[in-house]
């Protein structure tokens, strides 16, 4: 809201007088122009109709907003309203999307395709001012020459019907706003009543975990819903929702087991998306996991640098030091060793594991091969033995998907059994069957969590004092993306929600790399740096220009993940 804008009249007489001019003279209208009750901003004219879409953004004040205070006054009511703000737009957009013609991304209309979870992103923030939403224009042309009529179109018919219809109060239906935040403010209570009793995870009964498809998010239609343990079951009040029930998941060690296709990997992924929020329908709306959990794997090739994993690897036959290790291609039960470690760096009280994607060899070793292989000539000590001593001593719970090793049975606090999608208490049947059988070596001595105190070196970045530009940021969906010409793989860290939180990433490393590394901070000083600029400036701080639509706030557990998987 820092315009003087110009009037929506000289907009279009300019419109007008660039007809059929080539292209570029597109470039003349960025600006601001009053329109009534809103302010619109164009930010970034596209090079040629083929190229990215324009960057526009519309800036409406509280008092022509209209929404109640209280709807925005708490992060977790903002973030809830911005979210449902952003959806009605998306769905104004697509009725218009594309009725204006020309070549290539000519009428183009689009905003951010949110997904099942609650995200704060660029594409709408709520200010102390008001409502400002981002959003992309394909600006129309036959071949290379400008249509400004069509472009007239959808800046004074088609973006004003769906602004008017998505970003004033009166316009929506007041039901389902205050029902999108008061969704979000009970999810939030749910989280603090966890955190205050010490639980890790609830599942809400009638919860509907399964999802519709490997490439789709959106619930299974007649899946079988969650119903709770008796034993493990707790009612708490939500101050919206009144009385809910659901299964309680405790600190320390929780054992999910059960046979193939029960639902066992069905409720980790729950669990794994339980950090984040979710929309009404989901059916994972009150699933809630500890915010700070990582979801943990094998990740062969990954690369790994300075991290102290002496905890679970030692006396390497090359006599490499553990204490320090650096690897270009890490092997399996090495990346997760050191997934483990740069877990409890970045904060993480809950690990979450999937015995399907581990390495074997890292979890447990049963006691015929370690009388064939002496313990003196394996280096690994496994997870088994030491899961234990992170929860008594670091405080880190674990909740472990296991189905091959009965080991894990001596040391879990609670076993549950996944039986065709219904979850039963196991725990002292199992534990009176473990008195019958001769117990594994479950605790490796010499436990210590080591010192967390990896420095960002200067060359980490680009030299400071000859760069002249930042360093070029380029996304390939959720997976990936590169700063200048170093690739950074996030296919495995599997808690990301969509590519607009890898985009959000890329910049937010690129900002750590250019203006944090080499000034003597740690790691997790850098980390803690870039997201505390993120909540004190906004994303401007991370763009050169202007702030694009398409970036989604990360939690700080990812950017740790990425630092980490940077091999620059």
């Amino acid at each position: 809201m820092k315009y003087v804008a110009k009037s929506s009249n000289e907009l279009r007489t300019l419109l007008r007088s660039i007809d059929q001019k080539g292209y570029p003279a597109y470039k003349s209208l960025a600006g601001s122009y009053q329109f009534g009750s809103y302010v619109l901003v164009i930010d970034h004219v596209q090079g040629d109709p083929f190229a990215s879409p324009s960057g526009l953004h519309v800036e409406v004040p509280h008092k022509n907003a209209g929404f109640p205070a209280e709807y925005y006054e708490r992060d977790c009511s903002r973030i809830a309203l911005q979210d449902y703000l952003t959806r009605r737009l998306a769905e104004r957009f697509e009725d218009c999307n594309f009725k204006a013609k020309g070549s290539g991304k000519s009428g183009l209309l689009s905003i951010t395709r949110c997904g099942q979870e609650v995200l704060e992103r660029s594409a709408c923030q709520i200010t102390k001012e008001g409502i400002l939403a981002r959003f992309h224009v394909g600006f129309p042309a036959f071949g290379r020459t400008i249509n400004a009529g069509e472009l007239e179109k959808i800046l004074f018919e088609f973006l004003p019907r769906s602004v008017e219809s998505s970003l004033f109060y009166r316009r929506l239906d007041a039901g389902k706003v205050r029902d999108a935040v008061w969704l979000s403010e009970d999810q939030e209570a749910l989280r603090g009543i966890l955190a205050k009793e010490k639980l890790v995870a609830f599942v809400a009964n009638g919860s509907v975990l399964p999802r519709k498809s490997g490439i789709s998010d959106l619930p299974l239609k007649e899946a079988v819903a969650f119903q709770s343990p008796k034993s493990m079951e707790r009612t708490f009040t939500l101050p919206h929702k009144g009385e809910i029930t659901g299964m309680v998941i405790q600190e320390g060690i929780t054992l999910i087991v059960g046979g193939g296709y029960h639902g066992k990997s069905t409720l980790l992924e729950a669990l794994q998306t339980g950090v984040y929020d979710h929309i009404a329908g989901d059916g994972r709306e009150f699933v809630v996991t500890d915010a700070s959990a990582v979801k943990l794997r094998a990740e062969d090739g990954r690369s790994i640098r300075n991290v102290n994993i002496s905890m679970f690897i030692n006396d390497l036959p090359n006599g490499k030091d553990t204490t320090c290790f650096s690897t270009p291609d890490a092997s399996g039960s090495t990346s997760q060793a050191a997934g483990v470690l740069e877990a409890v760096e970045a904060g993480a009280g809950l690990l979450l594991i999937d015995e399907d994607t581990s390495a074997t060899n890292f979890m447990v070793r049963d006691d015929f091969m370690q009388q064939v292989i002496s313990r003196e000539k394996e280096p690994i000590t496994p997870f088994l033995e030491r899961a234990v001593d992170l929860y008594e001593k670091a405080g880190v719970s674990t909740v472990l998907v296991a189905g091959s090793s009965g080991a894990f049975f001596y040391i879990a606090d609670k076993i549950l059994q996944m039986d065709c999608y219904r979850p039963v208490d196991i725990t002292d049947r199992v534990k009176a069957m473990c008195a019958d059988h001769k117990a594994p070596r479950i605790q490796a001595p010499d436990f210590k969590v080591p010192e967390f105190g990896r420095k960002m070196p200067e060359q980490a970045g680009r030299d400071r004092d000859s760069r002249h530009e930042h360093m070029k940021v380029k996304t390939f969906g959720r997976d990936s993306f590169s700063l200048d010409k170093e690739t950074v793989d996030i296919r495995y860290v599997e808690q990301l929600a969509c590519s607009e939180q890898t985009n959000a990433l890329a910049h937010m490393m690129r900002y750590g790399l250019e203006q944090l590394a080499g000034r003597n901070l740690t790691l997790t000083q850098v980390v803690d740096q870039v997201c505390d600029i993120l909540k004190q400036q906004g994303w401007e701080a991370f763009c050169s220009f202007y702030v694009p639509c398409g970036l989604a706030k990360p939690r700080r557990q990812e950017l740790f993940a990425c630092f980490n998987r940077f091999r620059g």
